[in-house]
């Protein structure tokens, strides 16, 4: 637990200081700032203080896509509510990245499994986040992900080939962040951002089904595709490992 002495207050000082700017500057809400808090501060615990590098990519990455076009998206009714993302937002976002990497704190010899899962859920984020931002201020036309019949740009479940594409980009940086801050090695950079990229297709997915029959909620399945990008990350990892000792 010596960890707690020499990063503690360092951690929780950049952490405060990340949650003011944020809020001063309108992209979360006090209850957004504070979920904010507690994921900078378990993931400097857990990586050091390189683990909040990929948590400022990530911000840096929503906050340019949700304002590009932004008077797009007021025309269309899509535009991100004015007074930033609140708490729970915060948390089906990133609240699995925090719980991939507080384990670390105690169990450091599973640190690079639980830090790439952990990784792989923040680039499913900005995966997410980018994919839906972009195609909404540049896309022509989405198609629902199930049929691909063509639906209306901003329609839950709806996918464009340029917010893909976007989305894809977002993962593979958020991934290779992670690799150039040495909270991973360079092992897990494609397997990170495919996780991603894949999480992302099944946030769509989920969106299109149980969201649009109103079984699930936005926040619900934003958590979910994250889980699963750490899980896919996982999973991965096992399989190469069984298949290398062959």
């Amino acid at each position: 637990m010596n960890v707690f002495h020499t990063r503690g207050v360092p951690a929780a000082l950049i952490a405060l200081l990340f949650a003011v700017v944020a809020r001063a500057i309108g992209s979360v809400t006090d209850g957004g700032a504070i979920a904010g808090i507690v994921v900078a501060f378990i993931l400097m615990l857990s990586a050091g203080y390189a683990g909040f590098v990929p948590l400022l990519t990530l911000f840096i990455l929503t906050a340019l896509a949700t304002r590009w076009g932004r008077r797009r998206k007021e025309r269309l009714g899509l535009a991100e509510h004015s007074r930033g993302r609140t708490g729970s937002q915060v948390l089906a976002n990133l609240g699995a990245a925090a719980c991939c990497a507080l384990p670390v704190v105690w169990f450091p010899e599973y640190s690079n499994l639980l830090l790439a899962a952990a990784m792989a859920a923040l680039a499913e984020a900005a995966a997410d986040t980018v994919s839906s931002e972009m195609g909404q201020a540049s896309a022509r036309k989405a198609y629902l992900i199930v049929g691909f019949r063509s639906v209306p740009i901003g329609t839950n479940g709806g996918i464009s080939l340029l917010g893909t594409i976007s989305g894809a980009v977002a993962a593979s940086l958020l991934a290779w962040v992670s690799g150039v801050a040495g909270i991973v090695s360079g092992f897990w950079i494609p397997v990170i951002a495919v996780a991603g990229t894949v999480g992302m297709l099944v946030d769509s997915l989920i969106g299109a089904t149980w969201e649009n029959s109103g079984r699930m909620g936005n926040d619900s399945v934003n958590f979910v595709s994250t889980v699963f990008a750490a899980d896919l990350t996982i999973v991965a990892a096992l399989v190469i490992e069984r298949f290398g000792q062959r």
